[in-house]
């Protein structure tokens, strides 16, 4: 991997700041001074030093989708011993969710032990989208979903604009809306402060990843391909691996 996203990976810096610390001669691999960008390293085999000291990097980055199911806590462990993502993803490394789904609300939800990709995929400015399939206990009127699409105003300030879109058969009881933000209980909060309730919350995708092939409860390891595509999303440079 690129010398910079092995420095961010670590936990030294970000890769922008990783690359100053190259260019000032800081950085050293296999007793060699780096004095040039774009030098790649084997995290197995290559001893790297900043300012002398040896970097490591405890685990192999982890890239995880989890359908998840209802009545699930989106947190690593639960003081109070309810079920949480963590009674379902079993693996080696320490990883820990991207952001939050409701206890009620299912789907697709990221874990990752790379801290730089989901620190870029939650921030504000990437606008990574995330698409929603909601169940409403009445039909969402037009001028409802042309509100949504403009923005709602919430105690914390007016959302940014959805994309709402009425799903065949569901006798616009059924719709589907996509947002970039993640407000707490956003989706939530947007259909009730006009006077809706949300029956069933479904999260389908986050950015272009939807939980295709996996039933309730199950997870996969992320492919390369939907790695680098995440990764551009949450511009970590043109997401090569």
């Amino acid at each position: 991997m690129r010398l910079n996203r092995f420095l961010s990976m670590a936990g030294i810096s970000s890769r922008r700041k990783a690359d100053a610390l190259i260019l000032e001669g800081r950085v050293s691999v296999n007793g060699k001074t780096v004095d040039g960008l774009g030098v790649k390293v084997n995290p197995h085999s290559d001893k790297v030093f900043v300012d002398e000291r040896e970097v490591v990097i405890l685990d192999e980055p982890v890239y995880i989708l989890f359908n998840k199911p209802k009545d699930c806590i989106t947190t690593s462990d639960d003081e109070r011993g309810r079920t949480t993502v963590m009674d379902f993803v079993k693996v080696r490394e320490r990883v820990f969710p991207i952001g939050r789904l409701d206890r009620n609300t299912t789907g697709v939800l990221l874990l990752t032990n790379d801290g730089p990709f989901a620190n870029g995929l939650m921030h504000p400015r990437r606008e990574v989208k995330k698409t929603y399939r909601v169940a409403l206990e009445k039909p969402l009127a037009p001028q409802d979903a042309r509100q949504l699409e403009s923005g709602i105003r919430l105690p914390e300030g007016k959302t940014a604009p959805a994309q709402v879109s009425y799903i065949p058969g569901g006798k616009n009881m059924l719709v589907a809306i996509v947002i970039h933000e993640g407000r707490n209980r956003q989706v939530h909060r947007m259909f009730e402060s006009l006077g809706y309730v949300i029956e069933k919350l479904d999260r389908v995708a986050y950015a272009d990843i939807s939980y295709e092939g996996l039933i309730r409860g199950e997870w996969r390891h992320l492919t390369k391909s939907e790695v680098r595509r995440l990764m551009v999303a949450a511009g970590m440079e043109t997401g090569k691996t």
